[in-house]
């Protein structure tokens, strides 16, 4: 289905991307696949520093892919949009598709 997208709404579209485009981003939606996490235990599964963490989440959040619940002291985030795993799958399937094209194209050394 084709959608006429004004100027305003593409600038809109390519911030929603742009989100994606950060790998740790990509990993802390990962690693919330099974379910909401704090803070501590997504640094843990993703290997990065609390800071950057935080910092990641909270554009996911504004982007609207997470959401973030209080506890006391603790942030918990969970998963807020689930059609960007949807969105994912459709990427991670074009790049399967491109790379073996590629690897075809490519003669064995023999």
């Amino acid at each position: 289905m084709k959608r006429d997208l004004n100027d305003e709404a593409l600038e809109l579209v390519a911030r929603r991307f742009a989100v994606l485009g950060e790998p740790m981003r990509l990993r802390l939606l990962h690693s919330l696949l099974d379910g909401e996490k704090n803070v501590t235990a997504l640094v843990e599964a993703t290997g990065g520093q609390q800071a950057n963490i935080s910092r990641h989440l909270q554009t996911l959040a504004t982007a609207g892919f997470v959401k973030r619940r209080r506890e006391g002291l603790q942030a918990f985030y969970a998963i807020a949009d689930r059609d960007v795993f949807r969105l994912c799958d459709i990427v991670c399937g074009g790049l399967e598709k491109h790379l073996q094209a590629q690897a075809r194209a490519i003669p064995s050394a023999r």
